[in-house]
């Protein structure tokens, strides 16, 4: 499974399949006065990577419509490690960190396209949310199976660099 954003895909892979890898071009538009991709942008692709996960998991937006649950990002920290510019195509892997009855943590890696060097980092927590009644709820059982699948199979992954890093001066 390969796109821009996955929308529309319904149907959850294995969590023995590769996770699949969003894909994207920086386009003019994108550029700030600095020459380089804004900030707002990264958050573009990386949220277009985020929907390719859930529906890997079978908590994408099919899940949505037929749970009536969803899930809300609570938290997220970016670092930013190097300049994307205009037309660069870029690629960000997913990386499930780990997982409870109610949230999800995980990571989003953009790197240039066939580059090691990392571009950003994105670090997210999502919570499981009854959209009725809009509340923090349990995933159901069989989503929790999947999501802990996943992450026992990235837990034998190297960790992306700087995971649980926060803001800070040195000294």
């Amino acid at each position: 499974m390969r796109g821009p954003a996955g929308r529309g895909t319904n149907d959850a892979v294995s969590p023995r399949d590769p996770v699949p890898v969003s894909e994207a071009v920086v386009r003019p538009e994108w550029t700030d006065r600095n020459g380089h991709m804004n900030l707002a942008y990264y958050v573009v692709i990386f949220d277009q990577a985020t929907d390719l996960l859930f529906d890997a998991l079978g908590i994408g937006s099919g899940y949505s419509e037929r749970s009536g649950n969803s899930l809300f990002v609570a938290e997220t920290h970016i670092r930013y490690e190097r300049e994307l510019r205009e037309g660069e195509r870029v690629n960000v892997a997913s990386y499930v960190v780990g997982a409870d009855a109610k949230r999800l943590h995980f990571a989003l890696e953009m790197r240039p396209a066939g580059e090691q060097r990392r571009a950003a980092l994105q670090e997210l927590m999502a919570v499981h949310v009854d959209m009725a009644v809009r509340r923090v709820v349990p995933f159901p059982p069989d989503r929790r199976v999947a999501i802990a699948e996943l992450a026992a199979i990235h837990a034998e992954r190297p960790r992306p660099a700087g995971l649980g890093r926060h803001i800070a001066l040195p000294g």
